[in-house]
């Protein structure tokens, strides 16, 4: 949590102006009782009024000075507060794109968005707080008995022995509550990936009528989640009345003691008043205070699990080596592996292969089969374990991300777009596209007649995840948004699966008569797709278990022969 608190330092003036005033109101406060003090044993005894009215307009003067500082306080403790948060989200953002796809699967997405928005929030509330209450608490505390000891001693001892039991009690709870903050917003992730899974998944989850055991699964979670919380907050209630039973019976001990001493003629009515108010006003400070330690406790736990995002590295180290493109093969794999988690298996095995300049190549296999995990090493989104993976005759770990990827052009399995114009997430592809560029790539990538049906073409607006555009519109705008940047490397993974034969075929043969010697690889689950390319690899758990052309492969390899039969074969045929 220390280490989050970088992100205050452009506010500087804010975080010593916001305490400072506060602790100005506390000043003016403490004359109060004093006043107050005065009126009764001046002003009411000996029933002069116009002393009675000058006290009252003090008491409205010190009023609206501690109102205009308090305002001031609140308005510097704001503006650092959600500054320190508009930062540190910035920051965290920054961090988390700057993290390969292994951290972010091991993460998870539910729990980066929970840190990315509860605790930052929990945490600017933890800020704001600590600046405007944080000193003003204890100093009203300390001052309090301060200015009892100025009115009676042997009265003021009560405060120095309620004050210690106080902090025991006020600070014995934080201590426990800590570590209970930590499981709660750990449980809060667990509510938030079951509700995301079932948002995204909502329809495959009515598909099979499993409403209800989703619907179990998270009122399991959630009953775990308020299970820890109703816990942590009956240790965090007993704050408030604790600490009441103890100022209260510092009160009765502070009354019974100032009438015998009133009593004795040693102090004053006035006096025993205000001794009962600087009781009062530690009373109010102390439960202010119970209150932002429990939301301090908040973002401290919070704080403490965006601290352990910012201390988890990317295990890819980026290169700077250019790329000259001079070399005769586009990609080589030598005895490559692949695992995902250290201790599990291979995803993918001993992959060995190399490809030229302008070829195409297919990628088929089972689900399963490692087909994602190969294309996705080209553009290094992951690391091989074992092995060497060459783009243009250098190993993909000595380029610079940016200049790796702006060669490789990849469309997902799922198709992703953006909120925004058309024209907007064609130019992820290359940011001062044209748009004759743009119209060229949609034509490559058979989107240019239903994009010039849409309401301003180019500048139509796109809903969220392309809600508002078929399964087979999305994949051939991303495939689009792909060729505009006219990559040296295109992959195909399995992208055209929304699409009829005939588009699909109109579409490989647009790119393969585009200009240049593009190296297109296509991951497909139709043979269809992949049985004019210059090479076929079959895989199989992992493994290249055929490769080559497709007479080739119907030759010499079961498991595509077996695909390939699956498809085209007529049913009762052998």
């Amino acid at each position: 949590m220390k280490k989050l608190l970088v992100y205050l330092k452009g506010y500087k003036k804010e975080t010593i102006l916001a305490p400072l005033f506060k602790m100005l109101e506390a000043s003016f406060e403490l004359f109060v009782p004093l006043v107050i003090a005065a009126i009764i044993d001046t002003g009411i005894e000996n029933r002069d009024i116009p002393y009675i009215v000058r006290m009252a307009l003090l008491l409205i003067v010190l009023a609206v000075i501690g109102l205009t500082c308090s305002l001031t306080a609140q308005y510097f403790s704001a503006k650092a507060a959600v500054g320190f948060a508009a930062k540190l989200k910035s920051a965290l953002f920054a961090h988390i794109e700057a993290l390969s796809f292994k951290e972010i699967d091991t993460l998870g997405t539910s729990t980066l968005i929970t840190r990315m928005t509860s605790d930052v929030n929990q945490v600017q509330s933890g800020v704001n707080l600590v600046l405007r209450l944080f000193l003003r608490s204890p100093f009203i505390v300390f001052g309090a008995m301060i200015m009892a000891f100025t009115i009676d001693v042997k009265a003021a001892l009560i405060f120095v022995v309620a004050i210690p039991l106080l902090a025991i009690v006020v600070f014995g709870i934080m201590l426990i509550s800590i570590p209970l903050f930590k499981k709660v917003q750990g449980a809060l992730d667990a509510v938030l990936g079951v509700t995301r899974q079932n948002l995204t998944g909502v329809r495959v989850i009515r598909a099979f009528h499993q409403e209800a055991s989703e619907i179990d699964s998270f009122d399991e979670k959630n009953d775990k989640l308020t299970g820890l919380q109703k816990y942590v907050g009956r240790i965090s209630a007993l704050m408030n009345p604790v600490t009441f039973i103890i100022v209260n019976g510092a009160i009765a001990a502070l009354i019974w003691v100032g009438a015998i001493r009133v009593d004795n003629g040693i102090i004053s009515q006035g006096e025993v008043v205000a001794l009962v108010n600087y009781m009062s006003q530690i009373l109010v400070e102390l439960v202010k205070l119970a209150n932002l330690i429990i939301t301090v406790t908040k973002a401290v736990a919070c704080g403490n699990r965006i601290q352990s995002v910012f201390e988890i590295s990317s295990s890819m180290e980026e290169g700077k080596v250019p790329m000259d493109g001079v070399a005769e093969y586009a990609v080589e794999f030598n005895n490559v592996d692949l695992c995902y988690n250290e201790g599990a298996d291979n995803s993918l095995s001993e992959i060995d292969f190399k490809v030229k300049k302008g070829e195409t190549v297919g990628v088929i296999g089972g689900t399963g089969s490692g087909k994602t995990s190969l294309v996705s090493l080209i553009p290094r989104f992951y690391d091989a374990s074992r092995g060497e993976v060459i783009v243009n005759g250098i190993n993909v770990r000595e380029y610079s991300f940016d200049e790796l990827r702006k060669q490789v052009g990849i469309v997902m399995q799922k198709a992703v777009l953006f909120k925004g114009t058309i024209r907007e997430n064609l130019s992820w592809g290359k940011k001062d596209a044209t748009d004759e560029e743009m119209w060229q790539a949609l034509e490559a990538a058979q989107a240019k007649e239903f994009v010039e049906g849409k309401d301003g073409g180019l500048d139509f607006e796109i809903t969220q995840g392309g809600k508002n555009l078929s399964g087979g519109q999305r994949q051939r705008l991303t495939i689009a948004r792909a060729l505009v940047g006219r990559p040296d490397i295109l992959i195909l993974d399995d992208s055209a699966s929304a699409l009829d034969y005939a588009t699909d075929a109109k579409l490989r043969q647009a790119i393969a008569n585009l200009p240049g010697t593009m190296t297109v690889f296509i991951v497909s689950q139709r043979t269809a797709s992949i049985m004019h390319a210059d090479k076929i690899i079959v895989l199989d758990d992992g493994q290249i278990v055929g490769m080559g052309t497709q007479d080739e492969l119907l030759e010499s390899c079961e498991v595509y022969k077996e695909i390939y039969n699956s498809q085209f074969k007529k049913a009762g045929e052998a």
